[in-house]
C-alpha cells in the first residue's frame, strides 16, 4: 500500500535568555569523581529559562520564525497540535490548549504527549504523520520544550551535583503538511518497558514531590544505573537509525546529515562512529546549548538549517533515545525545509 506523503517543511527554535557559563556552577561544591563521569562532563555553555517564563511562552517564541516565513495565515491552517513538555507548568493540565489559545488557533486534534523524552520530536513526527494520513487534517504543528535546567538544576541543593551543569533549556517546533516537498521517508519508534524504572524523580527522601517539606526534587540515577544507561544509549540509537536506513535503502555511512539528541560528547562520537559517518556530518550543539533533552534534535536542525548546511534534497537522519533507555526513535527526511 502506498502511504500518503507527509513532509517536514520547516523547523524553528528558541533559546531563553543569555548563555549561562559553567562558572555559575563551579562556585558550588561538586563531586569531582562524579563530575569526571562521561555522562556529566559539562558543556561550555547552556541557556536557562527564567523563573516567570513558561513552556507556553517558549513555544510562542519558537513559532514566530515559522509565521515570518510562511505568513500570518499559517496558523489558521493548523489542524493538529502535538506537544511535549519536559516539566509541565501545571501538572494537571497539558500545554496544548493554552498554546492554541496563545497562538489564536483552533486545531481539530490537540494532544500532549508526555513520553518519548529525548526522542519526543521523532515520536511526534510519527504521530503527526499517522494523523495526517488517516484523517482530513492537512497541517500539523509539533512543539517540544525542555524547561527543567533553569528550574530544577539551579535549586540550592541540586546545583552542586555533578549533573547540574549538563542540561540547558530550549524549545523546538516543526511544521508538517500532507503532501510532497520535504517528505518523511520513514520513522521507527520502539518502547523498552523493561528499562522504565531505571530513572528516578524524587526528593532524595520519603517526601512525595507534591507534599510540603524539605528535599528538592531532581532526576536521579545510581552510578551502577549510569553505566547501564550509557551502554544502552550506545546501542539503541544506532539500532533505530540503521533500521530506518535499511528500509529506505541507504547505508548509514551514506547519510548526508545525522541529527541526534545531544546528551554528551562521548555519545555523539560513538553514534557517528557506529554509522561510519565523519564527525562533520553529525552536528554538535552540546557545547553551546548543553543537553536539551527533547529539544536537542529540533534546535540542532534549526541551527544547521539557518546556517545553510542542510542541502535541499539531502537525506537527514534523526535519531535519539529517551530517559534510561525506555524509548528510542529515528526518522529520515528528504530535506527541503524553508530557511
Amino acid at each position: 500500500m502506498t502511504l500518503v506523503p507527509v513532509s517536514l517543511v520547516d523547523v524553528a527554535s528558541y533559546l531563553p535568555g543569555e548563555p549561562v557559563p559553567t562558572e555559575y556552577f563551579t562556585r558550588f561544591a561538586r563531586s569531582e569523581r562524579m563530575a569526571k563521569n562521561v555522562m556529566f562532563r559539562a558543556p561550555k555553555g547552556r541557556h536557562h529559562i527564567g523563573r516567570e517564563q513558561t513552556a507556553v511562552d517558549m513555544v510562542e517564541r519558537a513559532v514566530q520564525p515559522l509565521v515570518r516565513r510562511h505568513g500570518a495565515q499559517l496558523l489558521s491552517r493548523v489542524d493538529v497540535l502535538l506537544t511535549h513538555t519536559q516539566l509541565p507548568d501545571n501538572p494537571v493540565l497539558g500545554a496544548g490548549p493554552e498554546i492554541a489559545r496563545r497562538l489564536g488557533i483552533r486545531p481539530t486534534h490537540v494532544y500532549d504527549v508526555h513520553n518519548g523524552g529525548c526522542a519526543a520530536f521523532v515520536h511526534l513526527m510519527a504521530l503527526a504523520s499517522m494523523i495526517l494520513r488517516t484523517t482530513s487534517a492537512r497541517t500539523a504543528l509539533i512543539a517540544v520544550t525542555q524547561n527543567c535546567a533553569g528550574t530544577v538544576f539551579t535549586q540550592t541543593d541540586i546545583r552542586n551535583l555533578a549533573q547540574a551543569p549538563v542540561p540547558g533549556d530550549g524549545c523546538g517546533v516543526g511544521l508538517l503538511v500532507k503532501g510532497e516537498g520535504a517528505p518523511i521517508l520513514d520513522t521507527e519508534c520502539r518502547t523498552y518497558p523493561e528499562f522504565a524504572g531505571d530513572m528516578g524523580f524524587s526528593t532524595h527522601g520519603t517526601r512525595k514531590y507534591w507534599e510540603p517539606g524539605e528535599g528538592q526534587v531532581c532526576v536521579s540515577f545510581t552510578e551502577s544505573k549510569i553505566t547501564k544507561v550509557f551502554a544502552r544509549g550506545n546501542r539503541l540509537v544506532p539500532e533505530v537509525a540503521l533500521a530506518v536506513c535499511e528500509r529506505i535503502g541507504v547505508k548509514g555511512r551514506d547519510i548526508d546529515t545525522l541529527v541526534t539528541n545531544q546528551p554528551n560528547r562521548l555519545f555523539l562520537r560513538n553514534w557517528h562512529d557506529a554509522l561510519e559517518l565523519p564527525a562533520e556530518r553529525h552536528p554538535d550543539t552540546f557545547d553551546t546549548c548543553g543537553n536539551l533533552f527533547a529539544a536537542g534534535i529540533p534546535v540542532t536542525l534549526d541551527t544547521e538549517n539557518r546556517a545553510g548546511r542542510l542541502r535541499n534534497g539531502s537525506v537527514v537522519l534523526l535519531a535519539a533515545f529517551a530517559h534510561a533507555g525506555d524509548f528510542a526513535g529515528a526518522a529520515a527526511v528528504r530535506w527541503g525545509a524553508a530557511a
